[in-house]
């Protein structure tokens, strides 16, 4: 039995909506098929014309072309319900102080990067500063299309190995960070929400905002009582659209929670004990003695860390993909 907070959802909208996906993914393919075409016609007749300059444009042009191509064959394999949607990211910083608080601001940026290389907008909805510096914790809403179907692949532990910046001895650290990853829903779920389970507190926000946001009590914490589960949002500059972020964020982690109750409900009947992903270590950022990036579930690696902490993580997103659709 699923949890009573999980409503239902309006069947004949979802369908539309996939219909809607389905057809924007076959219209990306006639429009990719008919621009190799193309290209492949103008290079025949630049080399039966001997034509120099057109074939050096068609060999600039196929490098965009087989980039989207991949682009669409990684699309391919968003089987998810919500693949589709935005994400929101939270990340928090493990034990270990500034450390751990500093690593959590460097996944942060790694994330940020990712977003706008990929043309996907970012907002940062809730941040907590460190102690000295660094993010205790960070909340981000990434909107673009498949942003939840490639991030879903960082939910998990992240662990840095390096010579720690604030250890005036040089020695080498270990700092672990965890990352949670959600669907931001859209009017099409229903999560029934009991305004009596909710306490509402507000605050004035802590961060660098601007003068109405520090002067004013604007920031929003919303803890859903019969589960413990808080969100904040304090990036607005309004009341009212810091409590619309936070109900949205509620929104996204009670339906998360009702699908792990219902897939370990199913686990349970059918005597299956699996690894909870979210809750073990995915991947190391070794920095020192050796500089290498690895993920644990599939086993991808990454020699130029500085590539993947600037935003380069689509061979590992890709990695995921294949090996959670394939096991391979």
């Amino acid at each position: 039995m699923l949890p009573d907070f999980w409503g239902d959802t309006d069947r004949a909208t979802v369908v539309q909506k996939e219909q809607g996906t389905l057809q924007n993914a076959v219209d990306a393919w006639h429009q990719t098929h008919a621009a190799w075409e193309e290209a492949d016609l103008l290079l025949d007749l630049a080399v039966s014309e001997k034509d120099e300059a057109t074939e050096r444009e068609v060999a600039q042009s196929l490098k965009p072309l087989t980039q989207r191509i991949a682009g669409l064959e990684l699309e391919c394999m968003f089987t998810g319900e919500h693949d589709a949607n935005n994400a929101l990211i939270t990340i928090h910083a493990g034990a270990g102080g500034t450390e751990a608080q500093d690593w959590t601001q460097i996944l942060l940026r790694m994330y940020l990067r990712w977003a706008e290389m990929r043309g996907f907008t970012s907002e940062i909805l809730d941040e907590l500063p460190g102690d000295e510096a660094g993010i205790k914790s960070v909340t981000v809403l990434v909107s673009g299309r498949y942003a939840y179907g490639y991030l879903r692949s960082e939910m998990g532990i992240h662990r840095l190995v390096r010579i720690s910046p604030f250890d005036a001895g040089g020695r080498r650290h270990t700092s672990f960070a965890s990352v949670f990853i959600f669907p931001e829903l859209d009017d099409t779920i229903e999560v029934d929400i009991n305004e009596k389970d909710l306490r509402v507190d507000t605050f004035r926000a802590s961060g660098a905002g601007g003068q109405h946001v520090n002067k004013t009590s604007s920031a929003i914490r919303i803890t859903h009582l019969p589960t413990g589960i808080v969100v904040q949002c304090q990036n607005e500059r309004s009341q009212h659209r810091n409590r619309d972020m936070a109900m949205k964020m509620l929104r996204a982690r009670l339906y998360e929670r009702g699908k792990e109750a219902q897939a370990a409900q199913q686990q349970e009947l059918s005597g299956e004990k699996k690894e909870i992903a979210w809750g073990s270590q995915i991947r190391s950022y070794v920095l020192q003695p050796y500089r290498l990036i690895k993920d644990h579930r599939t086993n991808y690696e990454v020699g130029n860390v500085d590539a993947v902490l600037d935003g380069d993580l689509d061979g590992f997103i890709k990695a995921f993909l294949l090996w959670s659709n394939t096991g391979q």
